[in-house]
């Protein structure tokens, strides 16, 4: 029970996972100060409220609590857009062209020689000019 159990642990994927949620535990205050000090403040200055918590208040129902989650949420998926997934993507990109790897070879591999002659066979009996 213990041998598989360390099998387990031991596997690529798991301690690949465990890596990824540490480091995203980790940067999660990164995005939070960022969207809580530097965009907030800036959409405030439009604004003119820090948050929409008092937007749509009717007694004990507030849907500018929602708003302001909805807000904060855009926030975090646009620092973490423009901040880590377009750079990773360029240095994906400018690594491939360094390497000699090219997405369009990828692409006409794909492209089985032999489905594309069933293609055309299909193709023609639609059009009938095959008997």
């Amino acid at each position: 029970m213990l041998t598989g159990f360390k099998k387990f642990i031991l596997k690529g994927n798991v301690i690949d996972l465990a890596v990824a949620v540490i480091i995203g535990a980790a940067f999660s205050s990164v995005v939070d100060a960022l969207v809580k000090s530097v965009m907030m403040p800036l959409i405030s200055l439009l604004v003119g409220e820090p948050n929409f918590d008092n937007f749509l208040a009717f007694g004990d129902v507030r849907f500018g609590v929602l708003l302001t989650a909805v807000v904060n949420f855009l926030l975090v998926a646009a620092a973490i857009y423009f901040v880590i997934v377009v750079p990773m993507n360029h240095m994906i990109e400018r690594r491939n062209r360094k390497l000699g790897i090219n997405q369009d070879v990828k692409e006409e591999a794909a492209e089985d020689p032999q489905i594309a002659l069933l293609t055309e066979i299909r193709d023609a009996l639609r059009s009938g000019s095959v008997k």
